[in-house]
């Protein structure tokens, strides 16, 4: 306590002295002004060194560190490099915590790191972790607390060197359980603390254990050697009677081997400094390339849009095919639904650290939004939400059920729909305002978004969420992706982008609007307007009116085209009838060989 007190006295004189000082008269405030900014400067350095007099303990800093060691009585502060406190009972060392942030930081899911607090003791067991800051939006909302628990309980007991894997894992590997919605976080959060942990473990002086000997212990035992030296030492520390290394001592040569010893060199460092997204991209190789076929396919469709509206029956039969590939295998499967929160994300580093990391450690939303992108420019909004979005195919796969049942469809008047398109923008606004203050806010607001419920977390959820998720669903029975249309940030945000597009491939006729209303009367999306224009922005791309637009039997001009064929077909029937009687008319000269039908039309 002498070595606190003494700066605090030293601040108290100084502080008294100033006051004096500014209580002197103007004229000796100007002589000695020089006086009074030094010794302000001097308070100031005193104010530092009262600070750093008394520095704070981890357990101070992380009380859940405690629970780690339940029989420590001493905690150190974070020291040494890489930085980690010492953990005593009495002078008896026990082991070491730290903060994942202070050693290594990968991006996640959100783009930032997730800051882990761990233990560990002088065997290199992992006695506890706790996450106590991160971004993620599947965390923030989502996963409850008692099932993060539950993940994290499974590092407990298992060894800083051991090569840890989520879900299976070969020979030699351990596997634990992933929290099921949040498969990728979890495998930045495992990359992120197994690599800290060994990194902090060396520093300190511990060492992986020797590959198992291939004689058996009862095979030693019978041949009278004695046990493995490790053995001994575990031994000799624990036996009554004899006394361990003090603690002061152990800590002392592990922070001066910190600075003093050669590394080892480790013939796992390449695999362990590998960027997390390449071991992520290599697990999910099989996903990728069913997710890049589909594209494939998609962009097919796209480029011969007119072949297959021309055979409605097989566009039919494609379209219904490919929205339920994007449920199951996109959605449910991958869990690779987009959200607005990556647009905010996208943003926010943008404005802050950008990172190419963060944003490919999830290979199948980095290939979707690469894709989106580029569809954008090309189509606009509308592949992404009328062929991609495994909600929006959710709700158009349960409106064509209810159609099939003969649930009657509700439709907005025209009025009403346009100002409810506002909706979605004064939404995606209001986040994006947020997320300038608080990312993590934003994130919460978000939960508007069904997405997380419907799809990530498969309905597996507090009933508030999955009410409001199913509430949508039910609503879209009876009004065509009535959430898309109107309150989707996301869509909002795809309408701006799609803004900037090139090319327009939706084909209309003249007279489309003017006066014909039929694609306007049949576009459940209520996407094009009563003068005949297609907007873009509001736009799901069906392709519903492409089916129209060739369609000989319903639209107006095709019709009118079309008769105008069936009468000249008739027309030349009965020419062709007459010609016996009043001879050759020249029509069908042309499908005469040669010349020998112009002499034909000579006059005699």
């Amino acid at each position: 306590m002498t070595e606190i007190k003494a700066p605090i006295i030293s601040l108290y004189q100084a502080g008294f002295s100033l006051f004096k000082d500014a209580c002197l008269s103007a004229h000796e405030r100007f002589v000695k002004f020089p006086a009074i900014i030094l010794r302000l400067l001097a308070l100031c350095l005193l104010v530092g060194m009262a600070v750093t007099a008394h520095a704070e303990t981890i357990d101070e800093l992380y009380p859940a560190v405690k629970t780690f060691f339940p029989q420590a009585d001493r905690f150190g502060a974070l020291e040494g490099k890489p930085l980690a406190a010492a953990i005593y009972q009495g002078q008896r060392l026990l082991g070491y915590a730290f903060l994942t942030s202070d050693i290594i930081r990968i991006p996640a899911y959100s783009g930032h790191p997730i800051n882990t607090l761990v233990g560990f003791d002088l065997a290199g067991r992992i006695v506890g972790i706790r996450i106590v800051e991160h971004q993620e939006p599947i965390l923030v909302v989502g996963i409850t607390e008692e099932r993060l628990q539950r993940f994290a309980r499974q590092y407990q007991g298992k060894s800083v060197f051991d090569d840890i894997v989520i879900g299976s894992g070969v020979e030699g590997q351990v596997a634990i359980d992933s929290i099921s919605g949040a498969t990728i976080t979890v495998m930045v959060e495992n990359a992120t603390l197994m690599r800290s942990v060994r990194r902090v473990a060396e520093s300190r002086g511990l060492s992986p254990p020797p590959p198992p000997a291939p004689v058996t212990v009862d095979a030693m035992t019978a041949s009278g050697k004695e046990k493995p030296a490790a053995d001994n030492v575990t031994a000799s520390a624990s036996a009554p009677g004899k006394s361990a290394p003090s603690a002061a001592v152990t800590h002392a040569k592990a922070l001066s081997s910190v600075s003093h010893a050669a590394p080892k060199k480790n013939i796992t460092a390449s695999v362990q400094d590998e960027p997390t997204w390449k071991g992520v991209w290599r697990k999910r190789s099989f996903q990728i390339a069913v997710l890049v076929t589909g594209l494939v396919v998609l962009t097919l469709v796209l480029v011969f849009q007119d072949w297959l509206a021309k055979r409605p029956r097989l566009l039919i039969y494609v379209r219904d095919g490919y929205l339920v590939f994007t449920i199951i295998f996109i959605g449910w499967y991958s869990l690779a639904q987009l959200s607005v929160v990556n647009v905010l994300i996208f943003v926010y580093s943008v404005m802050h650290h950008f990172q190419w990391e963060g944003f490919l450690i999830d290979p199948m939303i980095f290939i979707l939004w690469a894709f989106v992108a580029v569809t954008l420019l090309l189509w606009g909004r509308g592949v992404y939400c009328g062929w991609l979005c495994p909600f929006g195919a959710l709700q158009e796969m349960t409106q064509q059920l209810a159609r099939r049942l003969g649930v009657r469809q509700f439709e907005f008047p025209e009025m009403v729909h346009e100002r409810l398109w506002a909706l979605k923008y004064i939404i995606l606004l209001a986040l994006f305002g947020v997320s300038l203050q608080s990312l993590v806010q934003a994130e919460r607001l978000a939960e508007i978004e069904p997405f997380k419920t419907a799809i990530t977390l498969r309905f597996q959820r507090e009933w508030g969420y999955i009410f409001f998720a199913g509430g949508l669903i039910l609503i879209s029975a009876f009004n065509r992706k009535f959430y898309c249309k109107y309150l989707c940030p996301l869509g909002a945000a795809l309408a701006i982008g799609g803004e900037f597009r090139i090319f327009d491939w939706l084909r209309r006729h003249r007279e489309c609007g003017r006066p014909c209303q039929v694609c306007a009367a049949e576009c459940q999306v209520q996407a094009i307007r009563k003068n005949g224009e297609i907007n873009a922005n509001e736009c799901h791309y069906c392709l519903d009116c492409q089916v129209t637009y060739w369609n000989d039997q319903k639209c107006p001009p095709e019709v009118e085209r079309r008769r105008r064929r069936e009468r000249s077909v008739r027309a030349r029937e009965m020419v062709r009838g007459m010609e016996p009687i009043i001879g050759p008319s020249g029509l069908f000269d042309q499908d005469q060989a040669g010349c020998d039908a112009c002499s034909r039309r000579e006059p005699k």
